[in-house]
């Protein structure tokens, strides 16, 4: 009898998993760990740049303020405001203590400010003969101390033909100084606006102009342009004036104050609305020149017409009142009765109330 000998073996199954299963899950992770990684260092270059943007960005800042504040201080020491150049020296090197010549100029302040101020004496009235580039830095300096401002841009003038490298820093800082106030006065003193334009330009080549500077010369341009407007186009030359009326009124060319130029204008314009037609438009011009100064014939004249077109009088409308009495057994009965209204008639006379007899019954 034979015997099946497979049937007698164990049927027993496999229990190992694939191994290509299991090196797709590793590579799986690796990956995903390698582009975490990836992002990581992304950001972290990313965010090192913005910063060392920034750092850079700072330094070129500071860098120009402290060379500025230096250049201030050379001329605070110069003219002996030695407590403002303290200030800014100490300034500088709380930045930037390796600053050139920062300290060294520090410690001749401190030096300077210990030392007692003698007693100057006036200068001889002849004019001496300055040769040499000292010479002419020395009479510069007399004169912007005298406040002569052209002399002294002269003595600038001649030092730097003499000598340009001659203390640079603070020569710039001297004509900056000279070439501003030069220019201020020539348009709030002389009414030179151009001139005095012109000096406040040359003056921002050594520096950034002040506020009240920048704002004079804004001022001298929009006088100049609406004064290139005047008698041709009344419109234009309102407003332009009406810009330089509101910030410096008391701003002239020689001739008008800004405030006199904008009454004027005002004045003018209106006139011209009133013969487009536009008498509504012309009163308000007129009222806002006639709350400055008296207006006068020709826009006097003009204001009463364009009053009078734009606010006609009105009918004057009056009602008459008529009373009747009627006498009765009971007592008079007072009966009003109203009549149409009619044009306005001077000295009426005033009603007359009748007496009526009633017949007897």
């Amino acid at each position: 009898m034979s015997e099946n000998l497979g049937s007698t073996q164990p049927n027993i199954k496999s229990t190992k998993s694939s191994p290509a299963k299991g090196v797709r899950g590793r590579t799986f992770l690796f990956n995903a760990i390698g582009l975490i990684i990836i992002l990581m260092l992304a950001v972290l270059g990313g965010y090192a740049s913005g910063i060392g943007v920034r750092r850079n960005t700072q330094s070129s800042v500071l860098g120009q303020q402290l060379s500025d504040q230096f250049k201030y201080a050379l001329v605070d020491i110069q003219f002996g405001r030695y407590a403002n150049a303290q200030q800014r020296l100490q300034f500088i090197i709380a930045h930037d203590p390796t600053f050139p010549g920062a300290q060294e100029k520090l410690t001749e302040v401190l030096v300077l400010i210990n030392i007692p101020t003698p007693t100057l004496t006036p200068a001889p009235t002849s004019t001496p003969d300055f040769t040499g580039a000292e010479q002419a830095f020395t009479r510069a300096q007399q004169l912007i101390a005298a406040q002569d401002w052209t002399g002294a841009i002269s003595a600038l003038d001649e030092m730097r033909k003499l000598d340009p490298n001659y203390q640079t820093s603070l020569v710039d800082g001297m004509y900056y100084f000279a070439l501003r106030n030069y220019g201020y006065s020539l348009i709030t003193s002389q009414g030179n606006l151009e001139g005095g334009i012109y000096q406040l330009t040359l003056a921002e080549r050594f520096g950034p102009l002040d506020r009240d500077s920048t704002g004079l010369r804004e001022g001298a341009r929009y006088y100049l342009i609406g004064a290139s407007f005047w008698e041709l186009d009344w419109e234009q030359a309102l407003f332009y004036f009406d810009q330089v009326y509101r910030g410096w009124s008391g701003l002239w060319d020689g001739t008008m104050t800004a405030t006199e130029r904008y009454h004027f204008a005002t004045m003018r314009y209106a006139d011209q609305l009133l013969g487009d037609g536009q008498a509504c438009d012309a009163v308000s011009y007129y009222e806002a020149a006639q709350s400055i100064a008296p207006l006068d014939k020709q826009a006097s004249d003009g204001y009463a017409q364009a009053f009078s077109t734009c606010y006609p009088p009105t009918e004057a409308v009056t009602a008459t009142l008529s009373t009747a009495i009627t006498l009765t057994p009971g007592g008079p009965t007072v009966t009003p009765t109203e009549t149409k209204p009619g044009p306005p008639v001077t000295d009426t006379p005033s009603p007359t109330l009748t007496e009526t007899p009633t017949p007897t019954p």
